[in-house]
């Protein structure tokens, strides 16, 4: 049987026979991050797809692309990047309840502040990590703009473009989490 936490439920996808979407104290942003997933979805089909293709133009027809393997590693990367805002607005991260599950409403209430400042702390660490390995992507040590390109026959920058998804994902993360802790502790003063 699967437990309903009262305080994430939501409005669309459904899970099982349980309603899943962003939860309430996400907001916004939350709600915007849930809508887009749907497209990182369809970026994992077409990543299949294309791979899909490719075989059957390489062994069918002994043309292989050149483009088809760092495109579907790049759509799958960042569908992956995404996957932890994504998981965050919907409360549904990977999270150890030994403790947390036996917790009273108003413990639990103040462990979701501390974690979700704590995340906030952290993803902010990594968006400054972020930040420099996108300057080093993106900047040449003479100054000029350049993107980081994969070095293949092909050559995409997407390697510099997985960076700077990476960082403004991190960004979001920061300011996800930070709604939060704002939203976790407005729900305790209105109970």
């Amino acid at each position: 049987m699967i437990k309903e936490n009262p305080e994430a439920v939501a409005v669309e996808a459904v899970i099982g026979n349980v309603i899943a979407t962003a939860v309430p104290e996400a907001g916004l942003l939350g709600r915007i991050v849930d809508k887009t997933g749907y497209v990182f979805a369809i970026g994992i089909v077409a990543a299949a797809f294309i791979l899909l293709t490719e075989v059957f133009l390489r062994y069918l027809f002994n043309a292989p692309t050149i483009w088809a393997h760092e495109t579907t590693v790049f759509l799958c990367g960042i569908s992956f990047i995404f996957g932890g805002l994504y998981c965050t607005c919907r409360n549904t991260h990977i999270r150890v309840v030994l403790l947390y599950d036996h917790f009273p409403p108003r413990v639990r209430r103040i462990a979701d502040i501390l974690i979700s400042l704590v995340s906030a702390l952290a993803s902010g660490f990594f968006a400054y990590a972020a930040y420099h390995m996108v300057e080093r992507a993106v900047v040449t040590p003479s100054g000029e703009i350049r993107l980081e390109t994969t070095g293949s026959a092909w050559s995409p920058p997407t390697p510099a473009l997985v960076k700077i998804f990476i960082l403004v994902v991190m960004i979001l993360l920061v300011v996800q989490f930070l709604i939060l802790a704002v939203n976790y502790a407005k729900r305790g003063a209105t109970d």
